[in-house]
């Protein structure tokens, strides 16, 4: 291979057109994990009734907080803010108490379409509170996630995550000054947290003790993926060239 063609692929040098169209791909991811965090703030942030995602979170998630039901986690926790106190109050005693039929008949059916139908009852994908046999196992004793959602959430995640990092990854294989070694592992931790995150929520339903791989998968593969795409943007916009400079790009070696 000449010496020409071994330095034709990297980010410092590679045309506008380029530039651009990775820029552009990376804005967007970018904006697309900030919301997906803010998103995981907001739905399992909130699980145990505080903003902001912890260990508990995790475990009510995934295991369940099985001294509740799950109707009483909801009420206490994401849906906090969803209807007064007192109307929370009343639906988790109703909940303690087994909900019976005949006081769903005759009060909690109203009280449910006054404070909850809007979107529980219009929503697709959502338990239907107009509907007393989904209420019914909701209040049940809360065992988290179930093995079907957690398929289709995992294979969902994997997935869809996998694209990112894969794009991601392929974009910061032109970077240069970056040691082989580095930008091998760099490349591939993004794939291994991410399996380690999935992996995890299946060991948090068997076991709460794995809560812990959760956080360390989420933020193994946010701290590889941030340290790829600031180092891309700098070297296609900020990184100096002296005029007629070369980079060695790993590129040459494959």
């Amino acid at each position: 291979m000449s010496s020409s063609q071994s330095h034709w692929a990297n980010l410092p040098s590679i045309g506008l057109s380029m530039r651009v169209l990775f820029t552009s791909y990376l804005m967007a991811v970018g904006l697309g994990l900030l919301l997906a965090g803010g998103q995981i703030m907001l739905t399992h942030g909130m699980a145990d009734g505080k903003f902001g995602l912890s260990v508990d979170d995790i475990v009510y998630s995934y295991y369940g907080n099985q001294k509740n039901s799950r109707l009483e986690t909801a009420l206490n926790g994401i849906m906090k803010d969803k209807a007064p106190a007192e109307v929370r109050r009343d639906i988790i005693n109703w909940a303690r108490d087994g909900a019976p039929k005949d006081q769903w008949d005759s009060h909690y059916k109203t009280v449910l379409s006054n404070h909850c139908t809007a979107c529980h009852g219009e929503l697709p994908g959502i338990p239907d509170f107009n509907n007393y046999n989904q209420v019914r196992l909701l209040a049940e004793v809360d065992h988290g996630a179930t093995i079907g959602s957690l398929t289709r959430v995992s294979h969902i995640h994997i997935f869809g995550i996998a694209f990112i990092f894969f794009f991601v990854g392929l974009i910061f294989s032109l970077a240069v000054n970056i040691p082989k070694w580095l930008k091998e592992t760099v490349i591939a931790l993004p794939f291994v947290f991410l399996i380690i995150d999935v992996l995890s929520w299946w060991l948090t339903k068997w076991h709460p003790g794995f809560a812990w791989l959760t956080i360390i998968g989420g933020f193994g593969y946010t701290a590889a993926s941030m340290f790829m795409w600031v180092t891309s943007i700098y070297q296609m916009w900020f990184m100096k060239k002296r005029p007629g400079q070369r980079y060695l790009n790993e590129w040459q070696y494959d």
